[in-house]
């Protein structure tokens, strides 16, 4: 009966796979979070050499520590029934964790590094044992206790480097975050429990696209709040509105390229897959790359609203066009995972930006800017006249439709 029980908070075959209005409340504090994030990234503007690189480096953990928790929650809601009232719950505390996290994160590693870092572990340590325990006696209850372990595996490095000497903060997150994302690509093994593999875990594909498609709408909500804000708290002057409205253009350029064929035929190759963890699996390490460029262009925005036309700051380079260039890879990978090939119009416009780089670092950052948006319209270009008339494609995904013989016990 209590194995009866705990398969209740298991998504059943007639859930409609479609993402919950609580999960959009949750992606709230995520928004909130990438702001604080950016709010990071802006701040290296005028930094140089290894400053640069070191403060690049600690936001980048951050962010990435953020991720872990969208991505973890993601999959629950993924995995488990979200209408069941303990998955609500577990879903508002991960929200208010990361509500946390956003709040500190200015500081969070310097004063407030034992604050992140606490609310951190409650969603890594805490969460998977209270999912473990309301599933009782169900075979899928081993699932969150590998997690749980492994997490309190690394709460010495999170904790050591909260209250330790500053000087050994960041190598000692940066070793615990790392065992993390090795435990999740490993299936958090033990010993006589074996592992369990997120390729094999039975999910709804539809949620999952769902929520793919949703964090990258977030985070180009994020460049637009980004957009507002900073033209709306500045002095007026046509330089500052030419460059509101290219920073504009630039975020639904991005937005069209995303959601042209690949991006909006997400769901079926999710849905229709023999083992959809497995090509999931692959989407959420795609989307980490697309969310992470579109908030790095984001502070590009910030940038040349501030200074269209004034001189080059050391780092500007880095967010106005290395973000786009990191969103086109990633766009690439996307279309190849559901398509098994990659269109000429990325690479082309990979490497126009590539090849203008050198000469654009000699510019104002309006001009960069613009011959960012330049080429994002190209490729958007070559993509209209490639399908113009021509019907959707078939998803053919390299990976996921395989089918197995052998399938883990708890998947």
């Amino acid at each position: 009966m209590a194995a009866v029980r705990g398969a209740d908070l298991l998504r059943p075959p007639t859930s409609s796979g479609r993402a919950t209005f609580l999960e959009l409340f949750f992606d709230l504090a995520f928004v909130v979070a990438l702001t604080r994030v950016s709010q990071r990234f802006a701040g290296l503007s005028d930094d140089t050499g290894w400053a640069l690189v070191t403060g690049f480096g600690r936001t980048l953990l951050l962010f990435l520590a953020l991720w872990l928790i969208w991505s973890h929650t993601a999959w629950i809601t993924s995995r488990y029934e979200p209408e069941q009232p303990i998955i609500q719950a577990v879903v508002v505390g991960t929200m208010f964790a990361g509500l946390i996290m956003a709040v500190t994160l200015s500081r969070a590693m310097e004063e407030r590094a034992l604050a992140f870092a606490a609310a951190y572990l409650m969603v890594m340590v805490v969460r998977p044992l209270v999912v473990a325990a309301a599933l009782r006696g169900h075979p899928r209850r081993l699932v969150p206790f590998r997690l749980a372990v492994w997490a309190s595996a690394t709460t010495p490095l999170w904790l050591s480097g909260a209250l330790g000497p500053d000087r050994l903060l960041l190598p000692l997150w940066a070793a615990a975050l790392a065992i993390d994302y090795l435990a999740w690509a490993l299936g958090w093994p033990l010993p006589w429990l074996g592992a369990s593999k997120v390729g094999r875990w039975r999910i709804a594909g539809t949620h999952l696209a769902d929520r793919y498609q949703q964090v990258f709408l977030i985070a180009l909500g994020e460049s637009i709040l980004v957009i507002g804000v900073v033209f709306g708290g500045t002095d007026y002057s046509y330089g500052r509105a030419a460059a509101f409205t290219v920073t504009f253009a630039t975020s639904a350029l991005l937005w069209r390229i995303y959601f042209h064929r690949a991006g909006l035929l997400l769901t079926d190759p999710l849905e229709r897959a023999d083992m959809p963890g497995r090509l999931g699996t692959l989407l959420e390490r795609t989307h980490l790359l697309i969310v992470f460029s579109v908030l790095v262009t984001a502070v590009g925005y910030e940038l040349v609203i501030d200074h269209p036309f004034g001189q080059p700051r050391p780092g500007w380079l880095l967010f106005v066009v290395g973000g786009p260039m990191l969103f086109l890879v990633a766009r690439m990978r996307l279309e190849y995972e559901i398509f098994g090939r990659v269109s000429r119009s990325r690479a082309i416009g990979f490497v126009a930006l590539l090849l203008f780089t050198p000469a654009l670092a000699r510019w104002a950052p309006m001009v960069g800017l613009s011959v960012v948006a330049g080429v994002l319209a190209l490729v958007a270009l070559l993509d209209t006249r490639r399908s113009w008339g021509q019907p959707l494609e078939v998803p053919a995904p390299p990976v996921g439709r395989e089918s197995t013989d052998v399938r883990d016990s708890e998947a």
